[in-house]
C-alpha cells in the first residue's frame, strides 16, 4: 500500500465519539439528530460535500475512511472474503454475502407487485420499475430512456462505436461485457445452461428455452411453454 494511502488511512480515526450530555447532536441543516458526534460529523458531509479522505495512488476522495479503504483494495487486489463453497475471494463483505446466495439460492428482497423474489436489492430496485414503467436514465444523444443505467451505458456506444470488452483469444470487441462472456465460451466449449428434463447443454441461454418449447415428438417450435403443452395433447395415442 502506497505511503500516501496509509496517512490517509490514520486521518479520522481518533474522531470524537463521546456522547452528548444532552443526549443528542442534531444537525444544523436537517435537524437530524445523533448520539454521537462523530456520526453527525459524517453526515454533515452529505451536506457540504466534504471528502476529507483522499487515496494516494490515484488521488480519489471519499467522505468515509471505510470506502477509502475499500477503494485502496483495487490498487493492492487485496480480497480479504473468502467463499467456503469454492473458495472465490471479494474486496467486501457486502459482495461476498450476495455470492453466497447463488449457492443457497436465497432471494430476500420480493417485489411487492408480482412477489417474484431477488438476490440483491438492486435488482429488485430495477425491476420494480418494470411495474412503474419509470425510466430515469436518459440518453442525450437520442433522448432515448432507460430503467438502469448500466444499460444506457451499453447504449451509449451505439452513438461512440467503442467497444471495450476484448477477447483474448481472437481479439474481437463487444459493447457489452456478457457478450464478450457468451463469445468466450465458443473457445472453451462451456455450456453452462442445462435442460432439467434431458440434461443437454446449451452455451446461450435463448437456445436452452428454444429448446424447452420444442416439441419432441415433431420437432415444433412454439413461442410460449403454454402452446407446446396443448400442442402435445395432440401426440397423445400416436404410439399407442
Amino acid at each position: 500500500m502506497a505511503t500516501g494511502a496509509r496517512s490517509h488511512l490514520k486521518q479520522g480515526e481518533g474522531e470524537d465519539r463521546q456522547d452528548s450530555p444532552y443526549g443528542t447532536h442534531k444537525c444544523s441543516y436537517c435537524d437530524k439528530e445523533f448520539r454521537f458526534k462523530n456520526k453527525l460529523n459524517k453526515h454533515l458531509r452529505t451536506h457540504t460535500g466534504e471528502r476529507p479522505y483522499q487515496c494516494g495512488e490515484c488521488g480519489k476522495r471519499f467522505t468515509l475512511l471505510e470506502n477509502l479503504k475499500i477503494h485502496i483494495r483495487t490498487h493492492t487486489d487485496e480480497r480479504p472474503y473468502r467463499c467456503k463453497e469454492c473458495s472465490r475471494q471479494f474486496r467486501q463483505q457486502g459482495d461476498l454475502m450476495r455470492h453466497i446466495r447463488t449457492h443457497t439460492g436465497e432471494r430476500p428482497y420480493r417485489c411487492d407487485e408480482c412477489s417474484r423474489r431477488f438476490s440483491r436489492l438492486s435488482n429488485l430496485k430495477v425491476h420494480v420499475r418494470t411495474h412503474t414503467g419509470e425510466k430515469p436514465y436518459k440518453c442525450e444523444e437520442c433522448n432515448k430512456q432507460f430503467n438502469e443505467l448500466a444499460t444506457l451505458k451499453a447504449h451509449m456506444r451505439t452513438h461512440t462505436g467503442e467497444r471495450p470488452y476484448k477477447c483474448e483469444v481472437c481479439s474481437k470487441q463487444f459493447r457489452v461485457q456478457s457478450n464478450l462472456k457468451k463469445h468466450t465460451w465458443t473457445h472453451t466449449g462451456e455450456k453452462p445452461y442445462r435442460c432439467k428434463e434431458c440434461d443437454k447443454q446449451f452455451s446461450d441461454q435463448s437456445n436452452l428455452k428454444k429448446h424447452m418449447r420444442t416439441c419432441e415428438q415433431c420437432s415444433r417450435s412454439f413461442c410460449q411453454s403454454r402452446s407446446l403443452r396443448v400442442h402435445m395433447q395432440s401426440h397423445i395415442g400416436e404410439n399407442l
